[in-house]
């Protein structure tokens, strides 16, 4: 919708939790074919507010966190009674943003040391280096979306494309994707001395990481 387009933007996914409470939910047990809302609402988030910790000790509350950082080890956690809270906090803050994003999470593609809670949640991350050619990966990543954007919670990624100095850049939830490179404005462009590397990093549910990785290396500029 073009009106809504032009008047609104995705400012960033909040998820409430209960500090007190969400624990069974996460180890909760689903039917096959049955997915695990409290997980996928954790990886989702940009923001995650933990409410309810007047209700639990310091060693439970760090137990909670440590559970929410196995799921999503980016999201800002903020720490709430009564769910108060400051907007400024949760509003305006573009989340979506890719030049902000990079100048606020400078290891925002750093997914060692990952592990999902649900076994079903994975991360696969991806590093060689080589030029890329524009037109096979844009092909390719509207195919993935297209065909897997439903267990595709969240993506992300810096790229070298071949013949140019830009340094791009992408982020994306679902089938929803924004890329952007340096050129734009976005981000900083490849330094003289620094190795362009290719970094992609997808977060989802049943991922194939020999096809992705294969696929990925086939938009190889040749």
């Amino acid at each position: 919708d073009e009106e809504v387009k032009a008047n609104y933007e995705l400012d960033a996914i909040i998820t409430v939790v209960d500090a007190k409470h969400i624990i069974p939910h996460l180890e909760e047990e689903k039917p096959e074919g049955v997915e695990n809302e409290s997980v996928e609402q954790l990886a989702f988030a940009d923001k995650i507010i933990l409410n309810k910790i007047d209700l639990v000790t310091n060693s439970e509350k760090e137990v909670v966190i440590g559970k929410i950082r196995e799921i999503n080890k980016f999201a800002d956690i903020i720490e709430t009674q009564h769910s108060e809270v400051d907007l400024k906090r949760i509003l305006g803050v573009k989340a979506f943003d890719l030049s902000r994003v990079l100048q606020v999470e400078e290891d925002f593609l750093d997914t060692e040391g990952e592990h999902m809670h649900d076994n079903s949640v994975s991360s696969v991350g991806i590093e060689f280096d080589g030029g890329l050619d524009l037109t096979m990966l844009n092909a390719w990543l509207s195919k993935m979306l297209r065909e897997n954007g439903v267990d595709l919670f969240r993506s992300k990624g810096v790229l070298n494309v071949a013949g140019s100095d830009a340094r791009y850049i992408f982020q994306g939830v679902h089938m929803l994707m924004g890329i952007s490179s340096s050129a734009d404005g976005i981000g900083r462009p490849w330094k003289e001395d620094e190795i362009r590397t290719n970094r992609l990093v997808f977060i989802g549910r049943n991922l194939d990481r020999e096809a992705i990785t294969r696929n990925f290396k086939a938009c190889i500029a040749q």
